[in-house]
This record gives structure tokens, C-alpha cells and sequence, in this order.
């Protein structure tokens, strides 16, 4: 899970309102209702201790309609601090359990939960004269570039002709070598994007022609739908199951990989064991020391609310809040969400965040971490 949408997050310090809520507008009173729900959750975070102007901030987010949010079933997520909503998300549903926080660190772990592995996928719908790419992930379909191939000769004749058979011949020519110029922008783009997943759109042979000319990694991560096409109105509702169930394929494998390492305890690159830590002070020494690569999180694990302590800084984590060498002499030190709190640390040094939901894949505990390196040993 990429999680560069959290950075303006992660880089701030608290304390922090983090509001879930469900902000649908499919009701008649919908104005009404959403008026009565920023009320509610800003008198709840100013009996938490929330300041006034970040309440007011919370409440002015909660009451506006934000442009291309849809009418129903509709959730989002704000994180604010010193009278700013920092983030303003929405949600893929509305939040199981609605909720407002007040604390040291920013509840992340529900948001994370709720979007999933999110994998970068490159969507490509093509015909015999170019294609239009567009890049899908964690800040929606995002422009990719279109290829414009040579538009002549592109379609046969049904003639046996002598002359008829050399223009099949170039027609075939113009469909190879539009191909070749679509697989090449392919390639560039998944490069530059870090896709995860390549979806091709269009007729038979147009897509089998670009898959072939694929380099073989790449190849290896491309599928095809059968539905939908390049020209306006070939799109239909299977277009969109198609792209949906490539991208829960692709988190469910990057799920097993990482699990599967986790328990091996290989570390990147293939390094050998031991590159894994489990247990709430393994993992609060990993992240004080920034050696977390991936960090595992189960959302509903035993130990993913227990009670860690922190300070100002992503590294400042103890188990005990006595340990002031790791939180700081002059900070005053906090509790926080164990999961919270190492996500924020994971965010803050670089590494992976992967949502383990599978209880028989998860770490004990619903929290783990595969580590960049070990401590050597030390010579006698």
C-alpha cells in the first residue's frame, strides 16, 4: 500500500480529530441530516478536548458538498489539527461505525482498512489506430497519455485480387506496427506510474496483438477484458467488474507474498532469516530505529489497540511512558493506539503498510513487521 496520500498527515504534529462519517445525501432531509451529523461529531470532539477552531474546521467540512461526491452510500474520512482539516478522503462506502477521535496520533489504521492494498493499474482501451491509457489508484483514474498509430491502411478487403492481397499485407503491417508503438507507451507508462496491474480493452485480436509485444514481465501482470473498447459509449458495467476483480486478484497475490515472507522471515531482496518481529516491544524498537520495510497490520488483531506511548516525532515510541530517552526529556508523553502509532512511524521512514484480513495469514497478535536489516553481531 502506497501511503504518499498520508504524508501531509504524517509530517504534522498533533494533536489530532480524526472524524469517520457517513455523509449520504440520498434522503430527502439529506441537508438536514448532514447539518445534525457535523453537530453531533463536533460536540463530541470538543468534549474530548478538541479546540474550538478545529471543531469549526471538522464542522464546515462535514457540511459541505464537496464537487462529484456521489448521492448515496457515500463515507469519508477527516484528519485536522490546529484549526485545519489537514485530509479530507472519501471513503470506498460509509464507515461500518461512524466515529470522531481526539489524540497524539491520527487514527489511520480504519482509513487504511478501508481502501485496501489500492494497487496501481494501468487501464488500456485500444483499437487498430492507438490507444487511451489511464492510470486507477489511491487518487482515482488519473490521464495517462493516448498512442496515435498510423490510421491507413487499418482495414481489409474481402477481395483475392493480387493487388487486393499485397494491401492486406500492408494493413497487417500498419496493425503491427501500431501495436509495437501501443506496448512501448505501455511499457513507459507502467515504469513511470509503478503498476501493479495492466488491463487491456477492446477487440480480440488488437488486444492479443499489444499483450504479445509486452516484455515478459509485464506480460505476467496483464489481463484482458472482453468488454467494453475505446470508442465513446462501448463501456458497460462488466468494463468496471472486470478492472475491480484484476485489482482484488493482484492485492489478494501481494497479500500472500508478503505473508508468505513474513513467516520465512526473508527480508528484501531475498535476504535470509531473521528479517521479521512480532510483538508489540519488538516492533516499537523496529520503528524507533526505523528497520520496519513492511509492516503487517490485521485490523481486528489482539494487540492493534493496545496502548503504546509517543511524542511529537513518528520515531518517539515506547512501551512504557517511563522510557523518556526514547520519547524525549522535555515531551510530555502521550498514549496512543499501538496500530495508530506504527503506522505513523512506518509512514514517516518510507515502508510498506500491508492490511492483513485473512486471521490464518495475519501475524499473532494482528501486528508484525518484515525488517530491512538486523543487528549485527558483535565481534567477541
Amino acid at each position: 500500500m502506497r501511503l504518499s496520500l498520508l504524508r501531509p498527515v504524517i509530517d504534522r504534529p498533533g494533536p489530532w480529530a480524526t472524524v469517520y462519517a457517513d455523509i449520504s445525501h440520498g434522503t430527502e432531509d439529506a441537508e438536514k441530516q448532514q447539518e445534525l451529523t457535523a453537530s453531533a461529531t463536533t460536540a463530541q470532539l470538543f468534549a474530548l478536548g478538541a479546540d474550538e477552531a478545529t471543531c469549526g474546521a471538522v464542522h464546515e467540512a462535514l457540511v459541505t458538498r464537496r464537487e462529484g461526491e456521489p448521492q448515496s452510500h457515500a463515507g469519508r474520512v477527516l484528519f485536522a489539527t490546529n484549526g485545519k482539516v489537514v485530509l479530507n478522503a472519501p471513503l470506498p462506502g460509509p464507515p461500518p461505525t461512524p466515529f470522531a477521535a481526539w489524540g497524539p496520533v491520527p487514527r489511520i489504521a480504519p482509513f487504511l482498512a478501508a481502501i485496501g492494498d489500492d494497487p496501481v493499474c494501468l487501464v488500456v482501451r485500444l483499437d487498430r489506430t492507438g490507444a487511451d491509457l489511464a492510470v486507477l489508484g489511491q487518487q482515482g483514474s488519473e490521464d495517462a497519455g493516448k498512442v496515435t498509430g498510423a490510421e491507413w491502411p487499418v482495414h481489409r478487403t474481402t477481395s483475392s485480387d493480387w493487388s487486393e492481397t499485397h494491401f492486406q499485407a500492408k494493413v497487417e503491417n500498419t496493425w503491427e506496427q501500431n501495436a509495437g508503438e501501443i506496448a512501448d507507451a505501455i511499457r513507459r507508462t507502467a515504469q513511470e506510474h509503478g503498476a501493479e496491474a495492466v488491463i487491456l480493452i477492446g477487440d480480440a485480436r488488437e488486444r492479443h496483438l499489444v499483450h504479445e509485444k509486452l516484455p515478459e514481465q509485464l506480460r505476467g501482470i496483464t489481463y484482458e477484458s472482453e468488454h467494453g473498447g475505446r470508442a465513446a459509449g462501448s463501456e458497460s458495467d462488466l468494463v468496471e467488474r472486470d478492472i475491480a476483480q484484476v485489482r482484488a486478484e493482484q492485492e489478494r497475490q501481494h497479500v500472500v507474498e508478503v505473508t508468505d515472507r513474513f513467516r520465512t522471515g526473508e527480508g528484501p531482496g531475498g535476504k535470509s532469516a531473521p528479517h521479521a518481529a512480532a510483538g508489540i516491544p519488538a516492533l516499537v524498537e523496529a520503528a524507533r530505529e526505523h528497520r520496519i520495510d513492511t509492516l503487517l497490520v490485521d485490523p481486528h488483531g489482539a494487540d492493534t489497540g493496545r496502548q503504546v506511548w509517543v511524542g511529537d516525532g513518528a520515531d518517539q515510541l515506547a512501551v512504557r511512558g517511563t522510557e523518556l530517552q526514547y520519547l524525549g526529556d522535555d515531551v510530555r508523553p502521550a498514549a496512543a493506539r499501538a496500530d495508530d502509532a506504527l503506522i505513523r512511524s512506518a509512514a514517516a521512514s518510507g515502508a510498506e503498510v500491508v492490511i492483513v484480513r485473512d486471521p490464518e495469514r495475519a501475524p499473532s497478535g494482528g501486528l508484525g513487521a518484515i525488517l530491512r536489516w538486523t543487528e549485527e553481531p558483535t565481534p567477541e
